[in-house]
């Protein structure tokens, strides 16, 4: 019986290492093409066009696999992609891959300057961002490029998925993916896979690093762990865990 996995973000997360180990494993398939992203529960009209036009499009070059995994990071902020998906697809594995949100807005923030978004100092870019979201161009991106802050709330957006799957939704951390060859083992066990058929990427895929030298002045690094301490308090009481950062 084939079954449908939705990666679903969050976006400078590790995703794209989520969708690479994934696709490692032989009972797994992901979308193609991986770029742009399907992020077809993001627009009620392609919704509409069916489960069998969405394994039509996308799930065509699928053989024996019983899995195909879809790694759209802006579903995660879209309150309606979730009862789009529910529709569509029935019940779904939906999986999110979060971090430290201090180290997502960095990171962000580099690629939204390495892809020509940005052009703003780090500094100044996340100050502003404290005062409020910057304006951007829907026809250039789906999202915000912008979202630094906002963006690593992550228990609000979380919120949809939860409720309308509460059973198969997964959240994971990439600080216990990298660093705990466990959490690999936990995702296949949850996904009903062979836990030995596949390992994990040997090298950082889709990085930021390099792209800047710039760093966080201490008094600005203060001011957004105060910022970000209430959501992650309640990220830790959601998930019923600690967290690492």
């Amino acid at each position: 019986m084939i079954r449908h996995l939705l990666v679903i973000g969050a976006q400078r997360c590790g995703t794209t290492y989520l969708h690479t180990l994934l696709e490692s494993h032989p009972e797994i398939t992901m979308a193609r093409p991986t770029r742009p992203e399907p992020k077809v529960f993001s627009d009620h009209g392609v919704a509409g066009f069916g489960v069998q036009w969405y394994r039509d499009t996308y799930f065509r070059h699928a053989t024996s696999e019983r899995i195909l995994g879809d790694k759209s990071t802006s579903y995660l902020e879209d309150p309606e992609a979730a009862t789009r998906a529910a529709t569509v697809l029935g019940e779904v594995h939906v999986v999110a891959v979060l971090r430290d949100p201090v180290q997502r807005a960095i990171s962000n923030w580099q690629f939204s300057c390495r892809h020509g978004f940005e052009t703003r100092s780090l500094e100044t870019a996340l100050r502003e961002n404290l005062a409020g979201p910057t304006p951007w161009d829907p026809s250039r991106t789906s999202v915000s490029p912008y979202a630094y802050l906002e963006r690593g709330r992550y228990h609000e957006y979380l919120q949809p998925w939860l409720k309308t799957f509460p059973e198969t939704s997964q959240v994971l951390l990439l600080e216990d993916l990298v660093a705990d060859a466990q959490a690999t083992v936990d995702l296949w066990t949850r996904l009903g896979v062979s836990r030995d058929l596949a390992k994990p990427p040997e090298q950082k895929v889709n990085s930021s690093r390099g792209d800047s030298t710039e760093v966080l002045s201490q008094e600005l690094m203060g001011t957004l762990e105060e910022y970000f301490e209430s959501s992650n308090l309640a990220l830790s009481a959601q998930l019923g865990r600690e967290l690492p950062w």
